[in-house]
This record gives C-alpha cells, sequence and structure tokens, in this order.
C-alpha cells in the first residue's frame, strides 16, 4: 500500500541534420512509427490532415459506400488525431471508436471530443493486438493511408487478422491506401515546400531495395530556429492486387474496389506525397460466431490481496498498521463495493495465506493483487504473492514476479533503459566491499539503497554537497540496510520532478494518463526538492506541503516521454497499472529514476490523482485496472467501467 512516489519527464534536444545521405533506407529504424507521429506531423502533412473540407468528403465516400445505420459499432483504426472518427459521430454514428499508437494524436482527439461534446471514445494501441472482444464491430475502417507502416509483411498480415477477428459476421472492412503502381512511377525524388510564413520541409525519396517500400527523408526547418528534425520513415506500397491477395491470406472474402483511383486536392497544392493518390478497397469479414467464454453465473468473484495488518511492516514510520492505513483500506472497499456485477472478498492473512488461496482454486475469477507491502510484509518478498498464484494456476492483476523481481533492482532497471536508448542521470554502483570510490560527475549527488520501496531509505539527508557528506551518507545507507547491500549515487538533476502512469499493458491496450509534476514551491528553500520518504509517510514532515500538478511539458518532450514508458513497460513486462518516475536535467531532458510496476493504489495517491484529472473517480480507477486484467487474461470485460470517456 505504498504511498505517493517520486517522478519527472523530458524536452527533445532540437537534431541537426545529417547532410547528405547517400542510402535513405540505411537510416530507416524498424519503429519509425513510434516517434514520428508528433506535433510536426501535424503541420508536415496538415494541408491533408488538418483540412476539414477534405475530411468531410473523405467521411461522406465511406457512409454512401457502407450505409450504416446510426446505432453500427466502427472502429476507426490508426485513427491519427480522430479526424475521421469524428466526422462520423457528427454525422449521427453513436457506437464509434478510434485506436491509434500516438500518444500525442490520441489525446488531441480527446481534446477535439471534449470541445465538440463528442461522446467518442479514443484508445492507445497496437493494431496488431486490438483490445477488443471479438465479434464487436459492424465496420473496421483504415484510412489515410494509415497501413503499411511496418518492416514485416507478416505484421501487415497480423492487423488484418485481428481486424478479421473483432467484425462480426459478415462485417465490411474499407482500407484507403496509397495506389502503389502509381507511387513506383511517380514519387518525387525530391521537393520543398513552405508549411507556413516560418517553417519549410524538404524532402527526398527512393525505392527500398526490393521495391516493395518508398522511403522517405523529411527536413523541417524553421527560419529563425533551424532545423527541427531530420526523420526517415518507409512506408509498403500495395498495389489493387497486392492489397487484395494479403485481404484473401487474412482470411477475408469479396474483396473489391468500389471506385477508381482518389485523387487529393490540397489547399497547399504542392508535395502530396503517399496521399496523392490512394485506392479504396473492401472485403467482407464471412466467417461463424466466435464461441463465447463462460464465466461463473452472476457476480464475477475477485479476491482481493493484502498487506497483513496484525504484522510488523519496516517501512511503516512505526512499523505497524496505523489509522491511515486503515482508512485507506476501508475507501479502497468502499470504492469496489460500488462496482456493479462484481463480488469481493478480501485475504489479507499470510500465516494462512497459502492454504487460503489453495482452498480457491477453481472458484473464484482472479486476484486483485494489492499486496505491494510483500509476503510477511517484507518488500523483499513481493514477487512471491504473484509467484504463489502462478503455481496455484490462478489469474491476478498487475506484474509477474520476473517484473517485481527486474524493478526492484534500481541499478539493473538503469542497465535495461540503457540498453534501450532511454536516458538515464550518470550514476555509481556502489557494493558491499567498495569502501572508495570517486564520482564521474559534479555534485550535488543523490544518494540511495539500490534494492527498495516507497523511498525507504531516501530523506532530507540524501542529496549531498561534498564528499564529507556523501560518506556519510553511504555509511548512514549501510547502518539501515546492512553492510552487504549495495548503494546507488546518482547525479541529483535540478528540473521537474515527474511521474507517468499508465492503466493497461502496452503494447496492446493500454491508457496513458496525464503526466504529473511535484510542485515544491511552498518547501522551505532549505531543505532538497525531493519527494522522498519524508513526504510519503510522515504528514508533520515539512514535505507534507507537497502537491503534485500537471506537468504541461512541451508536446515534443510529453510524446517522447510517453513512448519510453511505454516501450519500457513492454520490454519489463508491466501489467494492468504501473507508474514510472523522471526528472528533468537542467537542459530540460527527462531522465529515469525507477520504474513501479505495482505502484500505490490509494484514493490519495498518484495513480488517483491522474485519473482524477480525466474525470475518472477512484472507484472507475480501480474499476478500469480490473478491466485491464480481464482483457489480458481472457475474460470479457462487459462489467467493468472503461477509462476512456471521449
Amino acid at each position: 500500500m505504498s504511498r505517493n512516489k517520486t517522478t519527472a519527464p523530458r524536452r527533445v534536444a532540437r537534431r541537426r541534420t545529417l547532410g547528405p545521405v547517400p542510402d535513405l533506407q540505411a537510416h530507416v529504424t524498424g519503429d519509425w512509427w513510434r516517434q514520428i507521429f508528433n506535433p510536426l506531423y501535424l503541420k508536415t502533412d496538415g494541408d491533408v490532415v488538418g483540412d476539414a473540407e477534405i475530411t468531410r468528403g473523405e467521411v461522406a465516400r465511406i457512409v454512401d459506400l457502407l450505409a450504416l445505420p446510426p446505432d453500427a459499432r466502427v472502429l476507426d483504426l490508426c485513427c491519427g488525431q480522430g479526424r475521421h472518427t469524428l466526422e462520423l459521430a457528427r454525422r449521427g454514428l453513436v457506437n464509434v471508436e478510434g485506436l491509434d499508437r500516438s500518444h500525442y494524436l490520441i489525446q488531441k482527439a480527446r481534446e477535439a471530443a471534449r470541445k465538440d461534446g463528442l461522446k467518442v471514445r479514443f484508445r492507445e494501441g497496437d493494431a496488431r493486438k486490438l483490445p477488443f472482444p471479438a465479434d464487436r464491430f459492424d465496420a473496421v475502417l483504415i484510412l489515410g493511408n494509415s497501413f503499411g507502416y511496418f518492416e514485416s509483411l507478416q505484421d501487415d498480415l497480423d492487423v488484418l487478422r485481428e481486424v478479421l477477428r473483432v467484425l462480426k459476421p459478415w462485417g465490411r472492412v474499407v482500407m484507403d491506401l496509397a495506389d502503389g503502381d502509381y507511387l513506383r512511377e511517380h514519387f518525387q525524388p525530391r521537393s520543398w515546400e513552405w508549411i507556413d510564413r516560418n517553417m519549410f520541409v524538404c524532402r527526398e525519396r527512393s525505392l527500398s531495395d526490393d521495391g516493395d517500400r518508398l522511403v522517405s527523408r523529411e527536413v523541417v526547418t524553421h527560419v529563425e530556429k533551424g532545423v527541427l528534425a531530420d526523420q526517415f520513415y518507409a512506408e509498403r506500397l500495395y498495389s489493387r492486387e497486392s492489397i487484395g491477395r494479403l485481404l484473401v491470406r487474412a482470411g477475408f472474402h469479396d474483396t473489391a474496389f468500389p471506385e477508381e483511383a482518389v485523387r487529393t486536392a490540397s489547399q497547399r497544392d504542392q508535395d502530396l506525397g503517399m496521399m496523392a493518390q490512394r485506392n479504396i478497397a473492401t472485403a467482407v469479414a464471412r466467417k461463424d460466431w466466435s464461441p463465447k467464454r463462460k464465466t461463473a453465473a452472476g457476480a464475477r468473484h475477485v479476491v482481493v490481496l493484502m498487506g497483513d495488518p496484525e504484522r510488523p511492516d519496516a517501512l511503516k514510520p512505526l512499523t505497524v498498521f496505523d489509522d491511515d492505513d486503515f482508512y485507506t483500506i476501508d475507501r479502497m472497499k468502499d470504492a469496489l463495493a460500488e462496482l456493479p456485477g462484481y463480488k469481493f472478498t478480501y485475504l489479507h492473512r499470510h500465516g494462512t495465506l497459502i492454504q487460503d488461496l489453495a482452498k480457491l482454486v477453481g472458484k473464484v475469477d482472479y486476484v486483485l493483487n494489492l499486496c505491494d507491502e510483500g509476503f510477511n510484509n517484507d518488500p523483499r518478498l513481493e514477487l512471491h504473492v504473484p509467484a504463489m498464484l502462478e503455481m496455484l494456476g490462478i489469474p491476478y492483476t498487475g506484474s509477474n514476479p520476473q517484473c517485481l523481481a527486474y524493478c526492484y533492482d534500481k541499478s539493473l532497471v538503469r542497465g535495461i533503459a540503457k540498453e534501450m536508448g532511454l536516458p538515464t542521470p550518470q550514476a555509481v554502483f556502489l557494493q558491499a566491499e567498495d569502501m572508495a570510490y570517486e564520482l564521474p560527475f559534479p555534485f550535488p549527488a543523490i544518494v540511495k539503497p539500490n534494492f527498495g520501496d516507497s523511498s525507504f531509505g531516501i530523506n532530507v539527508n540524501s542529496v549531498v554537497h561534498t564528499p564529507e557528506a556523501l560518506i556519510d551518507q553511504v555509511r548512514a545507507i549501510r547502518d539501515q540496510f546492512g553492510y552487504d547491500k549495495p548503494v546507488l549515487v546518482e547525479e541529483f538533476l535540478t528540473g521537474k520532478d515527474i511521474t507517468v502512469g499508465i492503466i493497461g499493458t502496452p503494447p496492446a491496450d493500454y491508457t496513458v494518463l496525464p503526466v504529473l509534476e511535484e510542485d515544491y514551491s511552498d518547501l522551505p528553500a532549505d531543505l532538497p526538492r525531493i519527494c522522498g520518504y519524508e513526504a510519503k509517510w510522515q504528514p508533520d514532515s515539512p514535505y507534507s506541503v507537497l502537491k503534485s500538478l500537471p506537468a504541461g511539458l512541451p508536446a515534443g518532450t510529453e510524446q517522447a516521454l510517453v513512448e519510453w514508458c511505454v516501450a519500457l513497460a513492454e520490454r519489463l513486462e508491466c501489467r494492468d497499472y504501473m507508474r514510472f518516475d523522471w526528472r528533468l536535467d537542467a537542459d530540460g531532458v527527462p531522465r529515469l529514476l525507477e520504474a513501479n510496476p505495482n505502484p500505490g493504489w490509494c484514493w490519495d495517491g498518484h495513480l488517483a490523482k491522474m485519473a482524477g484529472l480525466m474525470d475518472i473517480g477512484y472507484g472507475d480507477m480501480l474499476a478500469a485496472i480490473l478491466r485491464a486484467a480481464e482483457q489480458r487474461i481472457g475474460l470479457t470485460a462487459e462489467l467493468a467501467v472503461p477509462v476512456e470517456t471521449g
């Protein structure tokens, strides 16, 4: 039941141009699509994707083609900023959803829906693993040339098979994608155009070695700020014949091209690239209804696992559960009691926990694992709780034992992040036998136990400014935790203290909650700006004045931060709900502090505060975690309350 934890994000440094590049393809990464759909995309492609008249015309064509009733369920897959999704809602369709991989574009879509008062649901997720049950939609749309981004043809096939799965029998897919035959003959090898009065973009293009993809380079420049981006991407070129064959391989029938190739006319009327000429393809999902997984009659039975209030807990100030802990537990129980369609059983006696769980095998749907204290309230045994559930074959919420083991080791997470190319603070890892050490970076530094949770061992003395203070603090941590335990010494970053929360399981289905920063403005000037043990566990501490506020990061910084968190969550196998703590350096670049795969679930914790900024109440936040687990486990999620409300 850990309480508030630290956090932090980043500003991306402006890229310099690479200069002349003889081989464009050599600079395309396999996951270029993770980074490119940002604010610059809405400018470089704004003559098409930002033109409401073009969008209205495209949607009118789809509406006429499908003749859908107002209550038809429609998925706008790879929806971007939701321009087609929102236009469909404006035309009276009441069950339209959008899904896209870009956090930035989904946030733009949600803002537009709120502004226009449209009840449209938007999700973040991967098109190769759709977060929807089988047989859900009457139609799936893949519009605006949003297909063919993956490096492997197999990935494109996986997308179409997922589309087939979520379509109802006799549902239809509609694809609006670049005319590959036309582009092979007519692409512009070089071009440039003004985006607005201050920005212009220079483009280079070439065919890939196998001739199946068009490789593009964009150098975006501001007249005063210089080069803003030098980016490379590659999109697969499908002819009518090749996309038809792929649809058949995916299991579709009745593939058709209902009209001639579509030409796009934009206000700028310059380089339209992949949007210059497009084909409209349709296909039918001729299939049987999927067998429904049976669930227990009546309410879904969920067991809630917690820490043991009858045992000591070394992390708590008085080493026992106090009134605040019991109040927090009561708030959680009250919130769960309000959720319809559930029956909750609570287990907290760890002395009989194994036997109690064994008696429930086959009698419960799954476990809500809120035991972040660890087995017997020992944080080193946090991973043992899901390990017991694994051995008994009981599904559960949250991360698996391996993930919890990884994330308990701060230095190990740093190493994984660095291997992935994520920015981290400079640091020194001190083994038990290390009695002499030098810092490869200037003071100040922060000294923390390498193993630990809930900021235990991080306090007002943790930030040091001299070699003498460093030696004293290392000794203090060893006195507290044992001389056989490693210590981590990091450069102390002076920028914003940021936290990012995610509900769901990347990359398939997840929601990134609003990013928070810690507000230290009311803290006495002589105290270090950290959210340590005092801030989380001592209400009479000077740190009790800390507040959590929306971070207000630049769009590019937030997008990069979210992309890093999603990638790290996937790499560490974090599940259902998680939090990542970052801090900005002096240049505004976020650097990872730690990953929290089992973060505080309290009513007043960071996760609940983030959810509150989306008008999601505490009970609905818990319901969203349940729904995420049910989605991952394979239970139908009809009983749970969805996170995204538009």
